[in-house]
């Protein structure tokens, strides 16, 4: 039997990454004597009952299964702690993994066309002797994972709603800054994040980043609440993909919605209640915009699936008012904006919508340095993916190229979405 190992979790762009293993070495060693390639890391993917998980090879190729394992890339080495802060002398040798686009060191996977959290089994070998306080350390295995820390999704609690007919899930993150009344963002998963693990809901994606304190500083401090739906938002009730424009789960948000509101009714400002999500669950958001328009301050739906052949002219008319800021990229063949997001927006603005916005990219790309291409270059994701844009705050500019301005100032989409109030 091995050693013991810990995992660190970072929630990214694309979701949840183990980017350090802790290695319990036994003995103090100095950072002089740890390297990189000192060190081989092996995992597979497994599911419940222990096999390797045969996985999509891709996002793109869905259709192809390969057996989830391989080698991970060991960027740094170093003395730390056990939760994985760097020392000049340690008992704990902390392994930095480099992030690969889908890399076999996600802890999140869809083996079933959910994404759901399943075991990454890993191997770590020594392969070069270490000076320690105990004397030189070799051939040492590490195959024992003692726990995982995953420090974004920690200030999240989990909820049910009463709601009889259809209880649903959800995911949820109280202020701990700021007084009085605060506002409370909703965020509505997209087709994969469903099923019964609330986690998944907040997690898949960087929603994490809505409760960091940046983003809090911005609301003076903000709940967000991520409800997760068991199957798909667009699902009508027959269980597939359609154009109907409507969904199962319609009155049951609603209801968990009211229910988390009434739960804290003493710190909710019901003035600044702000929806959206990405592709379902930017379909939901639009959903419920045009099912409650005077309920909203704001929404700021993400590659959203509403096609506007479903929308008619009254609900145009009846949703006008509603601030709405609307994310999309042209290279999205998944959920095509000229379809849903574009005409909508077009037609909001015919009518004489005054606080409606479009942040329309060409592509989604790496803006911070997280992945790289083969070459270096910057990273393209999926065109799908431009709810990677909305979540690092990166919308600043208008359907028309021009940043959006509010009394004057350029504003990011979360800025102006903390300054929306409903009258």
């Amino acid at each position: 039997m091995g050693n013991i190992y810990y995992t660190i979790t970072t929630v990214t762009d694309l979701g949840p990454f183990h980017t350090k293993l802790v290695l319990a070495v036994g003995t103090e060693v100095d950072a002089e004597a740890v390297s990189a390639d000192a060190f081989n890391v092996y995992v597979e993917r497994r599911a419940v009952n222990g096999e390797t998980l045969m996985l999509p090879k891709s996002w793109e190729e869905q259709h192809i299964r390969v057996a989830s394992r391989g080698y991970g890339v060991i960027k740094d080495a170093y003395p730390s702690t056990q939760g994985g802060e760097r020392l000049s002398r340690g008992e704990y040798v902390t392994l930095e993994l480099k992030l690969q686009p889908f890399g076999v060191n996600s802890p999140l996977a869809a083996p079933n066309g959910l994404n759901e959290f399943v075991l990454c089994d890993y191997r770590i070998t020594q392969t070069a002797v270490i000076e320690s306080a105990a004397g030189p350390l070799s051939g040492l295995v590490f195959d024992r994972c003692a726990g995982d820390t995953m420090s974004q999704a920690e200030k999240f609690l989990h909820g049910r709603s009463s709601y009889a007919e259809e209880p649903l899930g959800y995911g949820y993150y109280s202020p701990q800054h700021g007084g009085g009344r605060r506002p409370l963002i909703i965020w509505l998963h997209g087709a994969g994040e469903g099923g019964q693990d609330p986690t998944v809901a907040y997690a898949g994606n960087k929603v994490v980043h809505l409760a960091s304190d940046d983003i809090q500083a911005l609301f003076g401090g903000a709940f967000v609440l991520a409800p997760q739906t068991p199957t798909f938002w667009m699902d009508d009730g027959s269980g597939q993909y359609g154009r109907t424009g409507k969904s199962r789960y319609s009155a049951a948000l609603k209801a968990l919605i009211d229910e988390f509101i009434a739960r804290n009714d003493a710190a909710i400002d019901t003035s600044r209640i702000y929806i959206g999500g990405c592709s379902n669950g930017g379909f939901m958001t639009m959903r419920m915009v045009v099912d409650h328009p005077d309920f909203f301050a704001a929404a700021y739906p993400v590659c959203e699936a509403l096609f506007d052949e479903t929308i008619s002219d009254a609900d145009i008319e009846a949703i006008r008012h509603v601030p709405i800021w609307f994310t999309h990229a042209r290279a999205d063949h998944v959920v095509k904006p000229e379809e849903t997001s574009i005409p909508t927006y077009e037609r909001l603005l015919r009518a004489g919508a005054s606080e409606v916005h479009f942040s329309l990219f060409d592509e989604v790309v790496d803006l911070h340095g997280l992945f790289t291409e083969e070459q270096g270059e910057p990273y393209v994701y999926h065109g799908h993916f431009s709810w990677i844009y909305m979540l690092n705050d990166d919308c600043r500019l208008d359907y028309d190229g021009k940043p959006v301005l509010v009394d004057g100032k350029e504003v990011s989409l979360l800025q102006w979405l903390a300054q929306q109030a409903r009258k």
